[in-house]
């Protein structure tokens, strides 16, 4: 029996719709994955990377793998037992940094800050200061709360104590700039499946040379594809699939046979960054997004709902909306779904129950999707008792779309 998928407007903040012609590359015919014909797209995946990620790093690549894989590959790699990690939390995925530190072996320093807040950084330099860890890993868009921590000042403070700045950008790839040269980051882990707008299964990275010259001292190559010249340290990696190390080999010119490469996924990868960073441009994403976000979340004030969190600090590709007393958040959710085929998220741990979350990544951030989603949000929450002012709400978002064209 043939897959016969109904379509969906997915507004959550990850997983997003998929450009039809994302879609559409995954048709194509395989290739060996050392066929000259597929190793010159990986080589135009990596520079593709580069310049989303706006950084000259050779070591910028793919992982396969969703956003997961990538980040405990390279905190895996990094962080061997007994070093310190400093770990600034603000909601759910600081506390998988420190899952994977901790399975990692590292000796995990935590600093918290209220979920729905960001830190100051010069807060994190006292830390990094004071600790003087080996890694510090922070989460730059934490989507359970819907806040962007700025990271601008922390790599080169890092720096100055030897300590290595892993980012997990996830959220935020393709959604923000993130000048990871400048900023100084040493490692950054990316999303294909959020303002990327490409499948999950896929994970663009990349690391500086500092880093990279970190990770070999724990290099080793399996012994099928060892020769007298490969590395083979006592301090090893503890993944096998997810050793940066080895990874480095498949994706330079030595194109280590480590396993077989994904190759649908990257050419979902290659036309999902070839349109972001060759059609459209990065920072012309970055502000289509954010002009969607602030439409829809004024036209979400208008209906009458508030919105969570500090607003100094949210996160330009999606909002975060209070779900009004008395008001089951979930069964929203399924009408939604069930009936009108839109999708939205609800969130974790503190602010379950608390929250919506509504995604404005990559593909889904249009016109005709936000003014279909509001139109049938205030028609839903209105059927279910909630007082809306769907006439001010949706009046003044027409507006705003005709001052926006003209």
């Amino acid at each position: 029996m043939s897959l016969e998928i109904t379509d969906r407007q997915i507004m959550t903040p990850g997983p997003t719709m998929v450009d039809p012609r994302v879609s559409q590359a995954a048709s194509n015919a395989i290739l060996g994955q050392f066929d000259p014909a597929f190793t010159q797209i990986m080589n135009e995946n990596m520079d593709f990377i580069r310049k989303a990620f706006q950084t000259k790093n050779y070591w910028s690549f793919p992982i396969d793998g969703a956003s997961r894989a990538g980040l405990e590959a390279v905190i895996n790699s990094i962080v061997s037992p007994g070093d310190k990690v400093l770990v600034p939390r603000m909601g759910r995925f600081g506390d998988l940094a420190v899952e994977l530190a901790t399975r990692a072996g590292g000796k995990v320093i935590t600093m918290d800050t209220d979920w729905g807040t960001v830190f100051n950084q010069e807060d994190i330099i006292k830390k990094i200061n004071e600790v003087k860890p080996k890694v510090l890993a922070i989460v730059h868009g934490e989507t359970s709360t819907g806040r962007l921590q700025p990271i601008d000042k922390i790599g080169a403070a890092a720096k100055t104590v030897g300590a290595f700045t892993i980012v997990d950008a996830v959220a935020s790839f393709m959604g923000v700039s993130i000048p990871v040269d400048d900023w100084e980051l040493d490692a950054v882990i990316g999303g294909a499946q959020k303002s990327l707008s490409a499948p999950a299964g896929i994970t663009p990275i990349t690391f500086n040379e500092r880093f990279a010259d970190e990770i070999k001292l724990r290099k080793r190559v399996e012994a099928g594809v060892a020769t007298s010249e490969s590395d083979i340290s006592e301090n090893y990696i503890n993944s096998n699939y997810l050793d940066l190390t080895q990874l480095m080999d498949y994706w330079s010119p030595a194109r280590l046979n480590h396993h077989t490469e994904s190759t649908i996924l990257n050419y979902t990868l290659h036309e999902a960054l070839s349109l972001a960073v060759e059609n459209e441009g990065i920072f012309e994403r970055f502000n289509r997004q954010i002009k969607q976000q602030q439409i829809l979340k004024e036209g979400l004030k208008k209906l009458g709902l508030k919105i969570f969190g500090d607003e100094d600090h949210e996160m330009p590709n999606m909002v975060a909306v209070e779900i009004p007393e008395g008001v089951a958040g979930d069964k929203i959710r399924a009408i939604l779904l069930n009936d009108y085929g839109v999708e939205i998220a609800s969130s974790f741990g503190p602010m379950a129950g608390r929250i919506w979350r509504v995604g404005l990544m990559g593909y889904v951030a249009q016109k005709h999707y936000v003014l279909r989603f509001l139109s049938i949000f205030a028609s839903v929450l209105a059927q279910n008792g909630v007082k809306v002012n769907t006439a001010l709400a949706l009046n003044w978002v027409t507006e705003a779309y005709h001052e926006l064209e003209n």
